[in-house]
């Protein structure tokens, strides 16, 4: 190798004439400084400086550290003498006199990303290219489809948004490397209350009094295209390929009436029906909603109520036993529990579970210090189910005392007073809801305010009650006292006073729970019971769930979650009260309010949706929507005013997009976060399978959401909240908020276990951003090693490659089987884990040995074109591997290759398998002494760092390794490759020896280390067979002199009186660049210091 850590000063140059030394280095400056040439006509515009200077190379410590310092244009820079001027007098540092004829990297891939403005260029080069289409396009290429899932257009992107959009776009760059014709549509859910709110929002009180639903809609429309081209632009800057100028809108009137579509399909196949039934309902919205826009935030309080129900008297039912009829005599009260007291005025039943047992306990008196709300049941006799007697007692304070206990079905058909009404009401028996778990055993049924409560009703033919309105304010029909008051605020106190008042208030207390919430609004709903559209599960569940038993789910643990979801998931409430949406194409009498809607009703509809939009609902006068079988009971109808539930919008995509568009049905994949699992993949499932027979995927995977770096939810509130555009472009303060890049934030979503939660922030931002630097700075050094390179004329044969190249290609095809696997299977943190693990490999191993064959040999040597072709080898493998993950950065360095490739983007090369002989050429046993001898060279690493410290050694190439093995066939193995090993191990010389002893005696005893059988089998390496084999090394001063180009030490150094300091390679390779150099011994002093 080179010496370079010293210098030689001008004046040791010595040439045939002194008049020649000006020409000589006039002559080497102008050739390095020649302007790398590009092996294309219309270059990216990203391409930069040419030549890659030894100094940035040592930035990024890829080049060997006795070459960093040398400079391959200077030779001859000032006469004799230190000079003057700045350097305070030192002499100038000089120059090694054999420095240009060392061959350093050279490639226009520039260590520098400057990704703000290189990323946006090569975005740009990628359109005008075409590169995109010309994939999506491909002839005969088996299809690929990614269905996108649409994102609300209701405002700015936040780093969700970009771990969902560049998981897509990992999936679907790995496919197009794979060869497949990848068509990825994106979309955006446009209808719907949160667009509403925004224009809403926007006005002031008197324009929204004239605002019509046709107003409102053009306004809405409006807001949510503007904000799509918002986020479109967002999203494209993450380097997200995909038909961003022709994405799908769910406002689009082609999308609407293949919506419609759906709908009149699972209407016709007997799937959707309207009926009066309670309801998720927000009073803030004043609509119905799905269980999928709801949420449930902890810390909600609910007043609870334990209500005692008087028994009416005289009314026993035959079932109860004669023996405790005694018990009523005196009178008796059901004991039941709620947390919604507002639902009192609904009461129609109490139901208990005939499986359990009730006892009948007499209040004898208060438990505890002071007096109690529920000291008004003292002397009274209220029943509770038995295993609850303790609990209930413990709660409110009184001394229970069992009188009997009897079997729930003795209690149904017993009729009870309700307290606020005086009207009588049955017990019934509910079911396996009613359990011992909490409260009394005894459920308050409100039918027309709970799905339980709903399905008891109709099995028992209970009265529908629901006394609040649209606002969730009671009607006339709850009484004096509550109408018009808030279910939610003064009207539940109102109910909880009058329960007071009548004496049947056993116990007020707050209750902490999870209570459903309205997701946009961020208020309290309730169950309501409306004439609303539903969707009937029951009718297609078990077809549901068999499609769904044929998805394939990443993470596995999907399945586990979203099957329970289906099997008991109720009707799907699909109407809206909203003007903002695909409307229920439904006409009404207006005598009888009986609806129309039929198959020609539907298709005429969706006719005019399809040319007109959904506008035309509201703008065509009535009888024009009729067909013409209808159009003489124009007069006789009105128009429906109900919209679809948003849900119904996203999940008939399948329909509007997927199938219309000609893409591969049912999709491969849709990939959302683990939340729509109870969203757009069930709502999807659900119209597919009731209006298509079968789920729109194959595939669902799943990802977690992303929290700070302390594992926090981001809010504007704890300002933590990380803005993707500021992660890629930087802030005002570079310094605080630098700018990352796109691939950086890419490549910090592949390294995340995205199955789960992530975090993101400063510290995570700068350790991805280091990595990108480190794999940047290995491909650039990779690339610089293959600048005089062309695989079509200077490649050699596998062949004829020695075996430690051919090890670094089974290496590399080993590598590439994990990546194809890890791409396949969407583990993207293993790919970036292999990656590092692979790069490490190269750095610090295979690059590190081949330095001396890359820099030192002939050009055009025939051991350094075998470097240059593995080399060439990896790269190409690289950078289809880097491709999906860092797109950016691959395609700039794909383009900056020295020869023509033979494709116009890394993308249209596609992945490029390893051959077969990479690891056919290679057997276990060769590759297996590979991974022994990469474990001794770490013990002679080991053992010189140890010279090193004790000042022995300095440099590597000063050792010399004597190496002893106690199994022969490894020791013969080791032998017959001494000059490869010399190389591998960079050490001068290796001495073989027969015993343990021998190496302790040639190293003195300090500088050793060694291998133990143990040890190898932790290490996974054979060093031979037995518990007592071992393999002992050690280090000491090289034999010989140095080679003042190489830093070899040589017994044969000046074969040539022209450079007396040179070994016989040196020479030869030196008199061929440069005849007329000469180097007299005595001005090589310094050189070999």
């Amino acid at each position: 190798m080179m010496a370079a850590g010293r210098m030689l000063a001008p004046a040791m140059c010595s040439r045939a004439s002194t008049a020649a030394r000006p020409r000589v280095a006039v002559r080497l400056m102008g050739a390095t400084a020649a302007a790398h040439p590009s092996h294309r006509t219309g270059s990216l515009a990203f391409r930069a400086s040419p030549n890659v200077s030894a100094t940035t190379i040592r930035r990024g410590n890829l080049a060997p550290a006795h070459l960093t310092h040398t400079s391959r244009s200077l030779c001859v820079v000032a006469a004799e003498g230190g000079g003057k001027g700045k350097g305070k007098g030192k002499p100038k540092k000089e120059d090694n006199v054999y420095g240009h004829t060392v061959l350093l990297p050279k490639t226009d891939f520039e260590m520098r990303a400057n990704s703000v403005t290189k990323e946006p260029a090569i975005q740009q080069w990628w359109a005008d290219n075409k590169i995109y289409e010309q994939i999506a396009e491909r002839a005969d290429a088996e299809m690929f489809t990614l269905h996108d899932g649409p994102p609300y257009a209701n405002g700015d992107l936040h780093i969700g948004h970009a771990l969902n959009k560049i998981l897509k776009d990992f999936v679907n760059r790995y496919q197009m490397m794979k060869g497949k014709r990848v068509r990825y549509v994106p979309g955006w859910d446009c209808h719907g209350l949160p667009i509403e709110l925004k224009v809403l929002q926007s006005i002031d009180a008197d324009a929204r009094k004239a605002l019509t639903p046709i107003k409102l809609r053009k306004k809405a429309r409006a807001f949510a295209l503007k904000t799509v081209d918002k986020q479109r632009d967002a999203f494209r800057r993450y380097g997200v390929w995909g038909d961003w100028e022709d994405p799908y809108l769910t406002l689009l009137p082609e999308y609407e009436a293949a919506q419609m579509e759906v709908f009149g399909q699972m209407f016709l196949n007997g799937h959707v029906y309207r009926g009066k039934k309670p309801v998720h309902w927000s009073p803030s919205s004043m609509t119905a909603l799905a269980e999928a826009e709801l949420e449930y935030p902890e810390g909600h309080v609910s007043q609870s109520v334990y209500v005692a129900f008087p028994l009416v008297s005289g009314s026993i039912p035959a079932g109860f036993p004669a023996e405790h009829a005694s018990v009523l005599e005196a009178g008796a009260s059901l004991a039941v529990w709620t947390t919604t007291p507002w639902t009192m005025p609904a009461n129609a039943a109490v139901a208990v579970n005939d499986k359990l047992d009730y006892s009948f306990v007499e209040v004898t008196g208060t438990a505890g210090d002071g007096e109690k709300e529920s000291s008004r049941m003292v002397g009274k006799t209220l029943v509770v189910a038995q295993g609850l007697v303790a609990e209930v007692a413990k709660t409110w304070g009184l001394t229970l005392e069992t009188v009997c206990t009897v079997p729930g079905s003795a209690l149904v058909g017993f009729e009870y007073t309700h307290p606020m009404y005086g009207r009588a009401s049955p017990v019934v028996a509910g079911g396996d809801y009613i359990t011992t778990d909490s409260g009394t055993g005894l459920v308050h049924t409100a039918p027309g305010h709970g799905q339980e409560d709903y399905m008891t009703g109709l099995k028992f033919g209970l009265p529908l009650l629901s006394p609040v309105d649209d606002k969730g304010l009671f009607t006339e029909e709850a009484g004096d006292g509550l109408v018009g008051k808030s279910v939610l605020k003064d009207g539940n106190e109102a109910c909880i006073e009058k329960l007071r008042q009548s004496d049947a208030l056993i116990l007020q207390e707050p209750y902490n729970h999870k209570y459903p919430y309205d997701w946009r609004t961020k208020k309290p709903t309730i169950f309501r019971a409306t004439e609303q559209w539903f969707a009937s599960v029951e009718g297609f569940r078990e077809e549901a769930l068999a499609e769904l038993d044929k998805i394939e789910f990443v993470p596995a643990s999907g399945a586990k979650r979203m099957r329970p979801m289906v099997s008991g998931r109720n009707d799907w409430c699909i109407s809206r009260q909203r003007s903002w949406g695909v409307p229920i194409p439904c006409f009404y009498d207006k005598e009888t309010k009986e609806p129309l809607m039929d198959k020609a009703t539907i298709e005429h509809v969706t006719e005019i949706v399809r040319t007109k939009g959904t506008d035309a609902w509201w703008e065509l006068e009535l009888v024009d929507l009729l067909p013409d079988q209808y159009k003489d009971k124009a007069d006789s109808l009105v128009r429906g005013t109900d919209t679809m539930d948003v849900w119904f919008d996203s999940g008939s995509s399948w329909a509007g997009v997927v199938k219309s568009r000609g893409l591969k049905y049912p999709a491969d994949m849709y990939l959302e976060g683990s939340d729509q699992h109870r969203g757009w993949f069930q709502s999807s499932l659900l119209t597919g399978v009731a209006a298509a027979g079968n789920a729109p995927y194959e595939k669902i995977l799943t990802h977690g959401f992303v929290l700070d770096e302390k594992g926090y939810k981001m809010s504007k509130s704890l300002g933590n909240v990380i803005d993707p555009r500021l992660i890629i472009e930087g802030g005002k303060n570079q310094k605080t908020e630098p700018a990352f890049g796109a691939d950086t934030l890419r490549l910090w979503v592949a390294s995340t276990d995205y199955t789960s939660d992530v975090l993101i922030g400063m510290n995570i931002l700068k350790q991805t951003s280091d990595a990108y630097r480190k794999l940047r700075g290995t491909l650039r050094f990779l690339m610089g090693n293959i600048g005089d390179f062309d695989p079509a004329a200077d490649a050699v044969p596998y062949d004829q490659l020695p075996s430690f190249d051919r090890y670094a290609l089974r290496r590399t095809a080993d590598m590439l089987a994990e990546m194809d696997r890890a791409y396949e299977t969407h583990q993207y943190s293993q790919v970036t884990a292999q990656l590092q693990s692979f790069t490490a490999f190269l750095s610090n191993v295979y690059l590190d040995a081949s330095k001396d064959r890359l820099y030192v040999e002939s050009p055009t040597g025939v051991s350094r074109r075998c470097a240059q072709t593995v080399v060439n080898e990896i790269v190409t493998r690289l950078l289809c591997v880097v491709a999906p993950i860092a797109p950016h950065m691959a395609e700039e360095a794909f383009t900056a290759l020295p020869y023509k490739p033979g494709h116009e983007s890394v993308f249209l090369q596609g992945w490029v398998d390893a051959a077969p002989e990479w690891t056919a050429g290679m057997d276990d046993v060769e590759a297996g002494f590979w991974a022994t001898a990469l474990a001794i060279r770490g013990e002679v690493n080991r053992a010189i760092e140890t010279g090193r410290n004790e000042k022995i050694l300095g440099a590597s190439l000063e050792a010399k390794a004597v190496i002893y093995a106690s199994d022969a066939a490894l020791a013969a193995s080791m032998a017959s490759r001494e000059e490869e090993l010399k190389q591998a191990f960079i050490v001068s010389q290796i001495q073989f020896v027969s015993s343990v002893d021998d190496v302790t005696g040639a190293c003195g005893g300090q500088c050793v280390s060694e291998i133990t059988a143990a040890q190898a089998k932790l290490d996974g390496i054979s060093i031979g067979d037995g518990a007592d084999a071992i393999v002992k090394v050690g280090v000491c001063k090289a034999d010989g002199a140095k080679c003042a180009r190489c830093w070899g030490y040589f017994g044969d150094l000046g074969s040539d009186e022209r450079h007396p300091e040179l070994c016989p390679r040196c020479t030869t390779i030196v008199i061929e660049k440069d005849p007329e150099l000469r180097v007299p011994a005595k001005k090589t002093e310094e050189v070999a210091a």
